[in-house]
């Protein structure tokens, strides 16, 4: 994997000396502070490609940096929550604010990097900016990729794998990448049931240790965001989920 630059905010010591530790094993430029003070003059630049951000801070709470660096920061990092808050309730809140993954403590260091591996993949493949590079492509090729990339429309819902936009009506959501990636992968199969697993797999990256519950809270945030176009993801009882094919 390419180097990278990671930014970690942990105010104990040997957590965030752990991760940095772990991190720079891995052949990545890493700073490590203690505080959201610190962590958001230092995000301001848009200098790092990733942020492992814990929820408890002094200054302010890591949601609060993850919602500040969202709205302020340039450059789009992606957010890693890492802290000891577990309940469902908590995890969405947290990917709300921006974060586009969550790992609770204690965690296993292997955990830790394949989390980091896999978002930094995802940031990649979408470009930082969305784009989809056309070089080396034929004109075949290309063309499937114009017809993968043409916005898909579910009733009243609009989704935009171009521009990462998304209507419900008049109405732009905002969503993060982890969720609009979730949204995208079940329209994208529209009648299909897509098990937690083959979600996971989509969104998170493949080889991650997560569990269904991930997905769980990813769904329950984002059909809270949807809004009036949230009847669109039906639940598949003790499968996954799929979107109406009437949509």
């Amino acid at each position: 994997m390419e180097p990278t630059r990671i930014l970690v905010v942990e105010d104990e010591d040997e957590i965030r000396e752990l991760i940095a530790l772990h991190l720079k094993r891995e052949g990545h430029e890493v700073d490590a502070v203690a505080s959201a003070e610190e962590a958001l003059s230092l995000a301001s630049g848009g200098v790092y490609d990733l942020l492992a951000l814990d929820w408890m801070l002094p200054g302010a709470s890591g949601v609060e940096v993850a919602r500040r660096v969202r709205k302020q920061a340039s450059g789009d990092p992606a957010i890693l929550m890492v802290t000891a808050k577990a309940e469902a309730e908590e995890i969405v809140e947290g990917l709300e604010a921006g974060a586009d993954d969550y790992l609770t403590k204690p965690f296993e260091p292997s955990v830790l990097i394949a989390r980091v591996r896999a978002l930094l993949r995802r940031n990649r493949r979408s470009g930082a900016g969305g784009g989809r590079p056309d070089g080396g492509l034929d004109g075949r090729q290309n063309e499937r990729d114009k017809q993968a990339d043409a916005p898909v429309r579910l009733g009243g819902l609009m989704i935009d794998p171009r521009t990462y936009e998304v209507k419900c009506g008049d109405q732009p959501i905002h969503l993060t990448p982890s969720e609009f990636k979730l949204l995208f992968a079940l329209a994208d199969s529209r009648g299909r049931v897509l098990t937690r697993d083959g979600l996971i797999a989509q969104v998170q990256g493949e080889g991650v240790s997560v569990v269904g519950r991930t997905v769980d809270t990813h769904v329950f945030g984002l059909r809270k965001k949807l809004g009036p176009c949230a009847d669109v993801i039906e639940t598949v009882r003790g499968v996954g989920y799929r979107v109406k094919t009437d949509a």
